[in-house]
């Protein structure tokens, strides 16, 4: 909608400094008719979309600029006439043509952004509500239902009651992995430096595995630790690209020889490349020899298969960690954003993070009760209220409802394991444990070597993103082995898609070899 708008005076006098000042009439900012007007538009423009999904390519083709050149310079002085549904077309002719479709059936590259009705509708709802929960008294309703969230959560993947608010430990929803990452070692840090002396701070070593997600080494980087004293422990084939618990002790006896610090471990349950997973427990185990050692789970992609009991044997000994995170946007029906976060000492983390409540953020209604501001849980004060979307989607597909999601996509992800192994030509090179397949193409005997074996599949993958009406994948390079990845996860996604995924794989792959001669 255009609000209208007309010149006036201030205070009821002439315009100052010969300044024409613009009324716009707030509540022609939120009318409610109008809302409810445009709000259909936005509801049938999303379920065309969707309807409509599998007839764009999943990733487009389109060089640097492409949308730059054909929108103005700058942004209109004036609204024009049906503004928002000028906009609405531009959205469709041009902004969706350039998109990489994540809600695709053949959207196989990455781990999925998951979306469902209610997940979608859960942001639109937390969207109009608008409001900013950083402390309870801002948002008493929503801090409450956070805190309720993530017990339920935590309880639907089975996690030890230590790590609930029933047990004394406590959980809160960010955005992504990566800030619950920094906030667990932010905590970590600051509790250490307490113990032996903030000037020490260049002591202090983090451990993890070179299958760890990126994120963590830049939140090492970010929290002050020295870029020399990130340990990434090698990992090997022969244990499935999962942290050694022996090279752990190793690395970490090495640093205490040499004067330094462990400080904290990120342990992977799911690895981005293959989703390997590290052992849990024995892990744990090492890191109490080294002083105390803080144990984050990162369970980013894998966290949410956790629903499912006949996976719950991956997540053994996390009653010793420290705290875990798991992203329930990847596999959960939550839609971005949101990452949920447990710690079994909640006092560690508003230790490091909270901040002294300035008066216009106290409550009488608070006083003398042990309330959560979260605020002193996470980097930023200003928050969404993601629990209402989580708190929709449990209620509204239940806890079976999300283990049957998440199971079909693991029976989808086994079918294609097997047609890969079905085709003597490929083999799959890390065992399969979720709803990813990590595949290649053998090097035919004439060419062989690893370098020649992984130029073929750079090729093979190439030609499958070409395939116009293709799946898109992507890849991982483990081990000096380059491999593709079909990742499973999409909301969309059916069996034919899965069956004809393969077929295009098949079909680029035989036209490689024969070209090859």
């Amino acid at each position: 909608m255009a609000p209208p708008s007309h010149c006036h005076t201030i205070n009821g006098g002439a315009p100052r400094n010969g300044a024409i000042a613009v009324e716009t009439p707030a509540t022609l900012l939120l009318d409610a008719d109008e809302f409810r007007r445009l709000g259909h538009q936005v509801v049938d423009f999303i379920a065309d979309y969707y309807a409509g999904l599998g007839d764009y390519p999943v990733h487009p083709s389109v060089t640097p600029g492409f949308l730059r050149c054909q929108l103005p310079t700058d942004a209109p002085s004036r609204p024009e006439p049906e503004a928002f549904a000028a906009a609405l077309r531009d959205v469709r002719d041009l902004i969706l043509p350039g998109m990489t479709h994540w809600q695709s059936p053949r959207h196989f590259t990455h781990f999925p952004a998951s979306s469902s009705t209610v997940g979608a509708l859960g942001e639109a709802l937390a969207a109009g509500i608008n409001v900013v929960p950083f402390t309870w008294a801002a948002s008493p309703a929503a801090t409450e239902l956070e805190m309720v969230v993530v017990d339920w959560l935590g309880r639907a993947l089975n996690f030890p009651e230590s790590l609930l608010f029933a047990g004394g430990g406590g959980g809160t929803i960010l955005g992504t992995s990566c800030e619950a990452i920094l906030c667990a070692l932010v905590a970590a840090r600051d509790r250490k430096l307490a113990e032996i002396g903030g000037r020490r701070i260049g002591d202090l070593v983090v451990y993890c595995s070179d299958q760890t997600h990126f994120a963590f080494r830049k939140a090492a980087r970010i929290a002050g630790i020295l870029r020399d004293h990130c340990r990434e422990i090698p990992t090997y084939r022969d244990d499935m690209f999962a942290l050694s618990p022996t090279a752990l002790q190793a690395a970490m006896q090495a640093d205490v020889d040499a004067g330094l610090v462990p400080l904290f471990l990120c342990a992977t349950v799911g690895t981005t490349q293959t989703t390997a997973v590290d052992p849990v427990r024995e892990l744990c185990a090492v890191a109490a020899r080294h002083g105390g050692v803080w144990v984050h789970v990162d369970a980013a992609y894998a966290g949410s298969a956790l629903v499912c009991p006949e996976f719950r044997d991956v997540i053994a000994g996390a009653e010793a960690v420290d705290s875990l995170s798991m992203n329930a946007h990847k596999w959960l029906l939550a839609n971005n954003d949101c990452c949920a976060m447990w710690v079994r000492s909640s006092s560690a983390l508003v230790a490091a993070l909270g901040t002294e409540q300035e008066y216009i953020l106290k409550d009488s209604a608070a006083e003398g009760h042990d309330v959560v501001d979260y605020k002193d849980w996470g980097t930023t004060l200003t928050r969404r209220f993601r629990a209402l979307k989580v708190w929709l989607v449990l209620r509204c597909y239940g806890v079976e409802g999300l283990r049957e999601h998440v199971r079909s996509h693991v029976r989808m992800a086994a079918a294609f394991e097997a047609m890969v192994r079905g085709d003597a030509r490929f083999e799959v090179v890390a065992p399969r444990r979720f709803a990813l397949v990590c595949f290649r193409l053998r090097s035919p005997e004439r060419l062989g070597g690893e370098k020649a074996a992984n130029e073929l599949n750079r090729k093979l993958l190439e030609e499958v993103n070409a395939a116009s009406s293709g799946p898109y994948m992507s890849s991982a390079m483990v081990g000096s082995v380059y491999m593709l990845r079909c990742a499973i996860g999409s909301t969309l996604t059916e069996e034919r898609h899965v069956r004809e995924a393969w077929n295009v794989v098949q079909v680029q792959a035989t036209s490689i070899l024969c070209k090859r001669g």
